[in-house]
């Protein structure tokens, strides 16, 4: 679960790949709020001390670059919304260059830097997890608290319930204690154990950086006798994503928590696409509120027309980038569709991979 699109990451993964043997591989980030005209001034400057310098190889190789980035950045009158990403260099005596103007969220800092690798450090918040989701599982005994970040488990702490180690069981009690004082006095100590879970469930969901969901796991008695009363935070009760049955209040409890949850997870992140999807197929069907098609849609755009606009994620990434801009521009949803889920292969295949739900029919 991550901002980034299988088409992004690729992108991004390409980069990280490529090396030099030099330190002539120049990477450049913008954040929205840089001025553009001062960073163009830096690389001409730097471009023109190359071009009059030395004739050593790696200095030909930058002033190549330099001269790759003068050229790109020439094509911008200004920063795109999120930023500017270009990364321009010789691998393997070939002439590259990268650009990223696409981005889902923003660049935070200016980066400008040459090495034998480019620094891919700027587009990691693009590839980080999207969603962070609480992990508990809880037993009579013990309890184990994780986050879930993309498909990473990330322990947080564990906890025993050193006294119902020395609780009695109705075999083995005093006779002074059997019947109904033992228990009481049996709920009484799960009861408070399950307190004691409940607070460092707070502590570890709602710091400094809240998750956006919780995942709760054991015994569907025990699950259900946890979040039953009013024992949770009403902030976690109100992020509770779903139970499941898990064996172990441990590491391993974290992992097969979090395995159980996965589908419906993927299936809850791809709930407006499936949703967007069947609408589309359904008014395809009554030949009636929609359009599909790269002229079509580009049509029903421009005359402010749509509703929802439907891409697959095999649509070029720029090109979705552009779409989806005008869609926002007449405040009109849109969502990307993955070819995975059902009848998403048959989107891109059977309507190239363009649609949108129309406002009103255009002639």
């Amino acid at each position: 679960m991550s901002t980034a699109t299988p088409d992004l990451r690729e992108r991004i993964e390409t980069v990280e790949n490529a090396s030099a043997d030099r330190t002539s591989l120049v990477t450049v980030a913008i954040p929205p709020e840089e001025d553009l005209e001062a960073v163009r001034n830096r690389i001409e400057h730097d471009h023109a001390e190359s071009e009059y310098g030395d004739s050593e190889p790696t200095n030909q190789f930058v002033e190549e670059a330099l001269e790759e980035l003068r050229g790109i950045l020439r094509e911008y009158d200004e920063v795109p919304p999120n930023g500017l990403v270009v990364y321009a260099g010789v691998v393997d005596e070939e002439s590259v260059e990268y650009v990223f103007d696409d981005l889902p969220t923003p660049i935070e800092e200016f980066v400008y830097e040459q090495g034998n690798e480019f620094d891919t450090d700027p587009l990691e918040s693009m590839t980080e997890p999207s969603a962070t989701y609480g992990l508990l599982v809880v037993e009579r005994g013990g309890a184990a608290l994780g986050h879930l970040e993309g498909e990473e488990v990330v322990p947080v702490e564990t906890l025993e319930n050193e006294v119902a180690e020395e609780t009695p069981s109705l075999d083995s009690a005093p006779e002074e204690a059997e019947g109904g004082a033992l228990e009481d006095r049996q709920a009484e100590w799960k009861e408070g154990f399950f307190d004691d879970v409940a607070d460092a469930a707070e502590r570890a969901f709602l710091g400094e950086e809240p998750v956006d969901g919780l995942l709760v796991g054991g015994t569907e008695i025990t699950v259900e006798d946890f979040t039953g009363d009013d024992r949770l935070d009403h902030r976690l009760q109100d992020l509770l994503a779903g139970t499941y049955s898990v064996e172990y209040a441990s590491e391993q409890g974290l992992r097969q928590l979090a395995e159980r949850a996965e589908d419906e997870l993927t299936e809850a992140e791809d709930l407006p696409a499936r949703e967007a999807l069947d609408e589309f197929f359904d008014r395809v069907d009554d030949d009636d509120g929609v359009v599909y098609g790269r002229e079509t849609v580009d049509e029903a755009l421009t005359y402010d027309a749509v509703e929802t606009l439907l891409l697959s994620e095999s649509v070029p990434a720029e090109e979705a980038s552009e779409l989806a801009e005008r869609a926002e521009e007449i405040e009109a949803d849109h969502v990307i569709v993955p070819t995975d889920i059902e009848r998403g292969e048959q989107f891109e295949e059977g309507f190239d991979g363009y649609g949108a739900l129309l406002r009103f029919e255009i002639e």
